[in-house]
């Protein structure tokens, strides 16, 4: 099971919402959250084979940014 962690600009759970469905359509992806308490905004997934370029896709699509947290 890989985990990938991701800065993200999402502020609240609206924000959370409207990306749920995106996200949870990426192959590979088992299961995520989003640590709103962080000043990154850390976006957790944990699943197989994750295409980091479909996440940060998938968060643009719905107008949110994302990058891969070091």
């Amino acid at each position: 099971m890989d985990i990938v962690k991701f800065k993200t600009n999402l502020k609240c759970e609206g924000c959370i919402s409207k990306v749920t469905p995106a996200l949870n359509s990426i192959n590979g992806v088992k299961d995520w959250a989003v640590d709103l308490k962080d000043t990154d905004r850390i976006l957790t997934i944990t699943g197989s084979a994750i295409a980091e370029k479909a996440v940060v896709q998938a968060l643009l699509q719905n107008g949110y940014k994302a990058e891969k947290a070091g």
